[in-house]
């Protein structure tokens, strides 16, 4: 049976976004070898979206007061490229990650659990 999910950002700048999600982020994680973290994710969840014929993918991070952590992250010197704004789904912004990676941060208005 299926027991988690792993995700993984590609980057020519892997070391600095690995210290990056560690340091600023907070995620514990673990070293498997050589540098490479793993990192502990609190929780996950996974969403299916129309698009116009182009398959692609997207990781992001959500929390529960978006406001609190933007000021959190920017006290730590996260670069956020987007003032927050409301996307109907949610509050939504962005940060910049080391190698030149753009990654959403929202606040969801769904509740987890809801049965389908």
């Amino acid at each position: 049976m299926i027991k988690g999910m792993h995700a993984m950002y590609y980057t020519p700048k892997a070391d600095e976004a690995r210290a990056f999600v560690r340091d600023k982020l907070g995620f514990p994680c673990s070293d498997v070898g050589d540098g490479w973290l793993i990192f502990d994710v609190p929780e996950a969840d996974l969403g299916f979206h129309p698009s116009e014929g182009e398959t692609t993918h997207d990781i992001s991070f959500y929390c529960e007061d978006i406001h609190a952590t933007v000021a959190e992250l920017k006290e730590k010197g996260v670069e956020f490229l987007a003032e927050v704004e409301d996307q109907g789904f949610g509050q939504v912004t962005y940060f910049a990650m080391p190698g030149g990676l753009k990654v959403m941060l929202y606040e969801p208005r769904y509740t987890k659990g809801g049965g389908a």
